[in-house]
């Protein structure tokens, strides 16, 4: 059995050897053009006149090309507001007004300097509170509401009233935004991108290239990471080449430096969420009024549909009778920001963890005890927007941590230790995730495969996924490998291609193995069910040599009959076998097809937005986490001393590789908490465009004690092998070390803690001077 292994990732070796092919690793070909873009030097404004005359004269200057030259004037995931060049209009600093087309890669840098882009600038929307005041927004939700609010937080015993502001986040892919664009013959383009979303490339390029969508051609290897900045936005970038690679007829390079990247493209969303709370003396939440606010950027992007994503999970992993959940996300002159890991769900998420450690404070209770009285329990367990908490593995996993991390006694030990004046103070958190898998967008919830099957019995897999290190490949292969009971090494999973997969949704949502996984395994049965037939005809001594004449029609034949295991195929009430490899030779050999196609459709989903009521998700990912932290008094320095984590995945199709997600996406989110803050001048540059400025966690900041359990759970019964999605659920259990940071200084002077995130130093220590002070 491949499924439920610890198979080794299937690029380890590529990448420890230094082979894994990336888009820049591919060979530069003799006529091979290098693509550059000069930007906006205004955040907000008007561009007078672009003058590059001064470029063509430089002799490596092959071309240069603005709007005008490009055959569509705007892109989009959602809705197409976004340029592709600015080319009167300014709406954010750095934003592409010209590409260059350059016969060497060094000279790009003097050709940008040799563009002059006159401009008028204008006063910039850079806030949340900026754009409120004029009123300016790219997407207001349909509320969520349940109960009657209003009167309860009248009756409550207590009232909280405050917000939860949180900041943007860099994606630091490895790789940048890159893409290589070859003509071919008859005006067609085969792209290659280091995209999430391929399908979206393909469209993208073919609409700034005025072409038909079949004849471009998107494949994408792997990339370098992506943690969904790749998803909508590395399709432009490849519409840059694009638009070089057709004039020039030759091939086309783009390959941006970590500055530029960092500088034009989108961040995590900025959230400011405010809220009113009613709760009881005992802590328990009786009415939750929030609004929840998301800076946009400039343009639309995925912005509505992570604004959604918050409100979805703005109960986290407690039940809230009474709410009303209201949500819009604000235009502003900053950088468009994007999908990454968590798509909204995190900053949903960390208000209510924010509220309970704040009701903690005000009862001058523990936090636990709060939590546990407002978790999903078996008689609570519909969320405020109608759908049922199915499979609720919270309460076990809540009582199970609390007594394998010993959280009562070492609770008492930090009290004890706090009252010390030591210059330092700790504090402890147990956060959960209960992580909603699905798109909410209910069309992307669609995948297809193609199997085939080789006469020497081995395996080419093709799917819509895209490899970005997180193992789907991987997980696929164990699928088919174990469908048909052969080795992982005998399957093969090739590269993504929008000519064999069409129409594909990006890998995204936390659902690449789910959806894609299961339309693989769907075509390997189809297949199967083929061959058990004619296995069935082989073992009952069938002549096929008298069916010369006339095609023989095969039996049907139940999973249970015949079964395929350790690469040989056995009827199981006889116990005759055969080599699975011999089988496929006898299908050639009588024309029977050892190729399979499916489409696959996520089952069951339906959410009616004009209501906002219904089931958005398939299932949900659940886990808590118990986090330690250490805060020095006098530099504001964070040292995460313990973080225990306990998961809910179903099944795990491979889990190593689950638990390697886990841990990965517990240290992003720590570092988007604690140190990952974005900074800018006045014009609104991004200083904090490269690794010297901008701090994302290195191993000496990881937890000193970590652990992670997996608990079993055979019960999801909804999914693949009853397997669970695990790339973004344990991001949000990263929320612990904040929280704790919270808890931590609430030891030192009265009254709530507001702290906003990242809890950088700076920010710890402004905190702490507050509450000393007040």
């Amino acid at each position: 059995m491949s499924v439920g292994k610890n198979e080794r990732h299937d690029s380890s070796s590529a990448h420890v050897t230094g082979r894994s092919t990336f888009i820049d690793d591919r060979e530069d070909t003799v006529t091979e053009v290098y693509v550059g873009l000069a930007y906006a030097p205004i955040a907000r404004g008007t561009i007078d006149k672009i003058d590059y005359s001064g470029a063509l004269l430089h002799p490596d200057c092959l071309g240069i090309y603005v709007a005008s030259d490009i055959k569509a004037k705007s892109w989009g995931a959602i809705v197409h507001d976004q340029q592709f060049l600015a080319s009167t209009q300014v709406n954010h600093m750095s934003e592409p007004v010209c590409i260059i087309a350059s016969s060497t890669r060094e000279s790009i840098p003097d050709i940008q300097e040799l563009i002059k882009i006159h401009t008028t600038e204008k006063q910039g929307v850079f806030s949340i509170d900026e754009a409120k005041a004029i009123n300016d927004t790219l997407y207001k939700a349909t509320p969520f509401k349940r109960g009657d609010v209003e009167t309860v937080l009248k009756e409550s015993d207590h009232n909280l009233t405050g917000a939860f502001i949180c900041g943007g986040q860099e994606h630091f892919y490895l790789e940048s935004q890159a893409a290589v664009v070859y003509p071919k013959e008859k005006g067609h383009v085969e792209v290659h991108s280091s995209s999430q979303h391929p399908s979206e490339t393909q469209r993208v390029v073919a609409e700034a290239l005025g072409l038909p969508f079949h004849k471009v051609v998107c494949i994408v290897k792997r990339m370098g990471g992506g943690f969904g900045g790749k998803e909508s936005q590395a399709a432009p970038i490849a519409a840059y080449a694009g638009i070089v690679a057709q004039d020039l007829g030759r091939p086309a390079r783009i390959i941006l430096t970590k500055d530029d990247d960092m500088k034009i493209t989108g961040k995590r969303h900025p959230f400011q969420n405010e809220y009113t709370v009613g709760f009881n003396s005992d802590g328990k939440i009786t009415a939750l009024k929030v609004h929840i606010q998301s800076d946009g950027g400039a343009y639309s992007d995925l912005s509505s549909s992570i604004l959604e994503r918050a409100m979805f999970h703005i109960d986290g992993a407690y039940y809230l009778e009474n709410v009303d959940i209201s949500g819009t996300c604000y235009r502003t002159n900053n950088h468009s920001n994007t999908a990454y890991r968590g798509f909204g769900g995190p900053q949903g998420n960390m208000t209510i963890e924010s509220i309970i450690e704040d009701i903690a404070v005000q009862l001058g209770k523990s936090s636990f005890e709060i939590r546990k009285i407002n978790r999903y329990e078996a008689d609570n367990i519909v969320t405020p927007y109608g759908q049922t908490v199915e499979n609720n593995m919270l309460p076990m996993l809540f009582d199970n941590l609390y007594k394998k991390s010993d959280y009562e006694n070492r609770l008492k030990e930090i009290i004890e230790f706090n009252k010390e004046d030591n210059g330092v103070i700790r504090g402890i958190s147990m956060t959960a995730t209960k992580f909603g898998i699905a798109f909410t967008a209910k069309f992307l919830n669609q995948g297809n495969a193609l199997v085939n099957l080789h006469l020497d019995g081995t395996i080419q897999a093709s799917t819509g996924a895209t490899e970005m290190g997180q193992g789907v490949n991987t997980k696929i292969a164990q699928i088919c490998a174990h469908a048909f009971g052969i080795s992982i090494d005998d399957v093969e999973v090739m590269s993504t291609s929008t000519e064999k997969n069409h129409n594909t949704s990006p890998t995204a949502a936390s659902s690449g193995s789910d959806i894609n996984g299961s339309a693989a395994l769907s075509a390997c049965n189809k297949i199967k069910k083929k061959l058990r037939g004619l296995a069935k005809l082989k073992f009952d001594e069938f002549n096929f040599d008298d069916s010369l004449l006339e095609d023989f029609v095969l039996p049907k034949v139940e999973a249970n009959e015949i079964v395929f295991k350790a690469g040989k195929v056995i009827e199981v009430a006889t116990k005759k076998e055969m080599l699975f490899k011999d089988l496929i030779t006898l299908a050639y050999f009588n024309r029977i097809s050892l190729g399979g196609y499916a489409h696959y459709k996520t089952p069951g989903l339906g959410f009616h937005k004009g209501r906002g009521v219904g089931k958005p998700f398939n299932y949900f990912t659940q886990g808590t986490v118990v986090s330690e932290v250490s805060v020095d008094e006098f530099t504001g320095e964070v040292k995460v001393l313990d973080s225990n984590i306990l998961m809910d995945l179903g099944r795990p199709l491979n889990p190593g590789i689950d638990k390697g997600q886990v841990t990965g996406a517990f240290v992003q989110a720590m570092g988007w908490v604690t140190t990952e803050s974005l900074y800018y001048d006045d014009k609104r540059n991004l200083i904090s465009h490269s690794p010297t400025t901008y701090k994302i966690p290195n191993i000496q900041d990881t937890p000193r004690k970590f652990e992670v359990e997996l608990i079993e759970n055979n019960d999801n019964d909804c999914n693949v092998h009853k397997s669970k999605a695990v790339g973004e659920p344990p991001f949000v259990l990263g929320i612990s070390v904040w929280t704790a940071i919270k808890h931590a200084l609430s030891f030192r002077g009265n009254g709530i803690v507001n702290l906003k995130s990242p809890a950088t130093n700076e920010e710890i220590l402004m905190e702490l001077t507050r509450r000393v002070q007040g």
